[in-house]
């Protein structure tokens, strides 16, 4: 009964750490994501004629700036017509991206005019989160061609029958293909078909014949080729080609349908660019740096320029300093594009029109960024009204407050009455950047007030996490209260009632300011979450002034006091690597340094130790994986994978007998692990190949890796219950399926993190050895359990360091967002965001899950049952989670804003990640192991 009960109290446990991790995780996105999208406004739009009553929008998926503008090594231009435009008849510049620099966030940007938050991403960028408005939703009629991928978007939040969409099959998108520049020869096949059926269709051409309307050629072949090829690719350099000419044939395609009536605008950009290796969603400069060409009606012809206003250098290297560049922000496209046929802004752009593309009258140019200025700021009023009626203590935005904006729009209305256009255009601009100021004051209106309470929060989490560890995991609540009287039953009860009659007060009072202000749900939470960890502690004051004192009073509290100093420099380790991944060499060198002041373990022990500690500090020097593909290291780290792990299990064997009759009971499953790793070796090195001469995958490798990969999971659940056996089991079939996801150093950090788990089970094999324990023979007794003590720290910092090793050996946090498409190539080559992220996540669990297994295996070890090592590491991970909660940042470049916010989130996702892995793991070890352990008489 009382093992069932400690079991119910771990689940308790378990489940109030999983639902504060969730609460927490999601506070951040109340806190820095809320939606920037607000309703109840009127379309704002120019009363004077657009210059153009059509606009063709041509979007090269991941398309770089300077390979677009540059020339090659003989002078020669890869996109001749365009040039040709850019130096004769049209307006050229930069568009500047935002993080993520992925394919969704970047076409809301450019058609909707708004930079949508990440959590997106949870609908894998497809499904809109939110509806917004587009400037599709407000032309008359919009036709679009292109992916699947992004078409349906635009469409799905339009409102009436206005948005045509035409996508070829996702299937179409493969990476294995010799050239992906179809999908583009596919786009403009179709609209070359659809302008000869308008011609014979009088329904088709009346709509067509209309003013204020958008064609949307979505050009996916670039991308395409850049991810399996690399930006250097003459794949992907013949591609940008490829498009200049069916951007000609397209442009001679429409003047002639209109008879040339010079009323078609043209825009050409893209949604992101991409790194030399071939990856995007991180905030490189090769990946936030995209092209803009406009030309056609409404567009001004190129300006000369003397080349002195180009600060970064960019244009000379293009050879284009004589021309004028006018850059812009992605968002800005999409109020140039309604601004050309005369449509309303979209409702929740925060896009300020470029007029310097614009080729107009100071008038029109006037009106139109006056008609800006009033959408941004009707944004600003709905936000400020809001506040307003929902605050009981209301704090304006003093800069629109009251008469200073009713004076603004005044001022701007008499300058366009007097006709003095560059003063409204001055002011109007000045009304844009308050307006966008302000709304984003009232977006974290509530943010001081949500940072105190989740900080209150969690610090009582982990504070009552503290307590429950040491009150039913140590011996010192017992000897504390031996030592020291405790009040009696009747005050604690008399004390119980007025802490709790506190707590439901304030908790009434926050609910009623909290339905007052029209709070949303998680407020309330975020409220009371603090109220019950608090009160929980107040309830046990009594207990922990006596667990203060006896500390104080014994030799324990030296022993405390350093160790709290050592846990403090050791996780601003930790926090400091998820910022320069070299740190982690310092901690592993600590490591090395701590192993050869012991004394309990023998040389060859602590020379183990060294020697893969010194081979996994390797790795955080190395360049993040994805940049270079070097299939022969993958070759060779299956060599040593199959050397090493033989080795040891011969030398197992020759020292003990007893192992090596259950290693002949386990030797089949054993084979046939090393032979999968053969095999994934042949499989790398021929599939590599196969891409080299661009024959695609073959059949026979791709499902010979998804075998390997089930495979993976089941052979180790029936090999050896024995400790060594088992964990070489799983190591070894993992190894195989992570060789088939490497492209370079990979399989040799995995074998390298293997090792070191080895070597980390050996020592604490050596702290806790006891005559008679045969470590290979049989492992220890799961039954035989003490308290926890100082010294157990030590595995779960170990295990938290590990698994941030694990988690950065290879790569970074922008790795997770752009990963390479070439580590799931064995396996699939068709574009599948969910299926290849799936995959993408089995490579991330794999490490983990190696390194979680070493753990399971020392708390056996060790003799600590695995829940209080675990309490420990929760302790450890929520107080680096509360260091990064302070370092989230809202200044700075939006690769920095992105990265603070995302250190936090991880490190909350860890542990309700973590819990998921640790069950896995037990699955593959805990259980099985310990049906094999029986008790020693010492």
């Amino acid at each position: 009964m009382a093992s069932e009960k400690a079991v119910s109290v771990i689940l308790v446990v378990v489940f109030a750490g999983v639902l504060v991790h969730i609460t927490y995780l999601a506070s951040i996105f109340d806190i820095y994501f809320t939606s920037p999208l607000v309703h109840g406004m009127t379309p704002q739009k120019s009363s004077l004629d657009p210059p153009a009553k059509r606009l063709v929008l041509f979007v090269a998926d991941g398309l770089r700036a300077d390979k677009f503008f540059e020339q090659d090594e003989n002078g020669l231009t890869r996109a001749p017509y365009l040039r040709h435009i850019i130096e004769s008849q049209g307006c050229w510049g930069v568009s500047h991206t935002r993080v993520p620099t992925e394919s969704r966030p970047g076409h809301v940007a450019l058609i909707a005019g708004f930079y949508e938050d990440v959590s997106a991403v949870a609908k894998g960028w497809k499904e809109n989160p939110v509806e917004f408005d587009s400037s599709f939703n407000e032309t008359q009629f919009t036709w679009s061609w292109g992916s699947p991928d992004i078409l349906p978007m635009f469409a799905k939040g339009a409102t009436g029958d206005h948005v045509f969409t035409s996508m070829y099959p996702a299937t179409e998108e493969d990476f294995a293909d010799k050239d992906a520049a179809k999908l583009d020869s596919w786009v403009f096949d179709k609209v070359e078909e659809f302008f000869i059926e308008a011609k014979s269709n009088h329904s088709l051409f009346e709509k067509v014949s209309k003013g204020q309307i958008i064609f949307f050629l979505h050009l996916l072949g670039i991308d395409t080729n850049g991810h399996a090829h690399r930006p250097s690719s003459l794949e992907y350099l013949n591609n940008i080609a490829f498009v200049d000419k069916g951007i000609k044939k397209t442009v001679q395609l429409i003047d002639d349908f209109f008879g040339n009536d010079a009323s078609t605008a043209f825009v050409l950009t893209s949604d992101h660019g991409m790194t030399n290796w071939g990856s995007h969603g991180a905030g490189h400069a090769h990946e936030t740096l995209t092209p803009l060409v406009a030309w056609g009606a409404g567009i001004r012809g190129p300006i000369t320029s003397d080349g002195t206003g180009s600060q970064d250098g960019l244009s000379s290297l293009w050879k284009l300093t004589h021309l004028q560049r006018n850059d812009v922000n992605q968002a800005d496209i999409a109020p140039l594009m309604t601004s050309l046929i005369g449509v309303p802004y979209p409702l929740n752009s925060v896009g300020i029109l470029p007029t310097a593309y614009l080729n107009n009258t100071p008038h029109y140019l006037a009106e139109n960024l006056f008609t800006n200025a009033k959408q941004i700021l009707a944004q600003y009023q709905v936000k400020e009204t809001f506040r307003k009626d929902t605050s009981l203590i209301f704090r304006p935005f003093r800069a629109l407050a009251g008469a200073q904006q009713l004076g603004m729009l005044r001022d701007i209305k008499s300058a366009l009455r007097s006709k003095d256009y560059d003063q409204a255009s001055q002011l109007s601009r000045h009304l844009m950047d308050l307006a966008l100021e302000g709304l984003n004051y009232y977006q974290n209106y509530d943010r001081v007030f949500l940072n105190t309470t989740v900080t209150l929060g969690f610090v009582g989490w982990i504070c009552c996490v503290i307590l429950w560890i040491v009150q039913q995991h140590t011996d010192i609540t017992k000897q504390a209260t031996k030592s020291y009287q405790q009040i009696s039953a009747f005050k604690k009860g008399k004390q119980h009632l007025l802490i709790n009659t506190g707590c439901a007060g304030l908790g009434v009072l926050e609910i009623l300011v909290l339905a007052y202000q029209t709070a949303p749900v998680m407020y309330y939470i975020y409220c009371m979450m603090p109220l019950f960890f608090w009160n929980h502690l107040a309830k046990q004051t009594d207990t922990i002034t006596s667990i203060w004192r006896y500390i104080c009073t014994n030799n324990l509290g030296k022993r405390l006091m350093a160790t709290l100093i050592f846990g403090v420099l050791t996780i601003e380790i930790l926090v400091l690597s998820f910022f320069h991944r070299e740190v982690l060499c310092l901690g592993l060198g600590c490591f090395c340094i701590w192993v050869l002041l012991l004394t309990r373990a023998c040389w060859s022990a602590r020379l183990f130790w060294i020697l893969s500690a010194l081979g996994l500090a390797i790795f955080p020097l190395l360049p993040v994986v994805g940049r270079e593909a070097n299939y022969p290291l993958v070759i060779l780290a299956g060599f040593l994978s199959i050397a090493c792990f033989g080795m040891v299990l011969i030398y197992s064997c020759i020292v003990s007998p007893e192992f090596y009759q259950q290693a002949k009971k386990s030797a089949r499953i054993i084979a046939i692990q090393t032979l999968a790793i053969a095999v994934a070796m042949y499989i790398v090195h021929s599939t590599s190949n196969s891409f080299k001469i661009k024959q695609g995958v073959p059949f026979a490798n791709q499902t010979m890796s998804w075998i390997i990969l089930f495979a993976s999971f089941v052979f180790p659940l029936f090999s050896s219950k024995n400790l060594v056996l088992r964990l070489s089991s799983i190591t070894l079939g993992f190894i195989s399926v992570y060789l088939l996801m490497s492209t370079a150093y990979e399989g040799l950090f995995i074998l390298t993190l293997s090792l070191q788990m080895s070597a980390w089970l050996v020592m604490e094999h050596k702290f806790q050895r006891q005559p008679g324990w045969n470590f290979l023979k049989e492992g220890l007794d799961t039954s035989l359990t003490r308290p926890l003590s100082l010294d157990d720290l030590r595995g779960s910092y170990f295990f938290v360091f590990f698994i941030i090793t694990a988690f950065f050996g290879t790569g970074n946090i922008a790795s997770i967002n752009s990963f390479d498409p070439a580590s799931v190539y064995c396996f699939m080559t068709v574009f599948s965001p969910f299926l290849m992220g799936t995959l993408l996540l089995c490579k991330v669990v794999v490490p983990f899950v190696i390194v979680t297994c070493a753990f399971d295996a020392v708390h056996l070890v060790r003799q600590v049952p695995v829940y209080s090592l675990f309490l420990v590491v929760l302790v450890l991970t929520d107080a680096m989670g509360l260091h990064f909660l302070y370092l989230v940042q809202d200044y700075g470049s939006w690769l920095e804003i992105g990265t603070s916010i995302s250190h936090y989130v991880i490190m909350m996702a860890f542990i309700i990640f973590l819990l998921l892995i640790f069950g896995l793991s037990r699955l593959l070890t805990g259980a099985s192991i310990g049906l094999e352990f029986r008790k020693k008489q010492v």
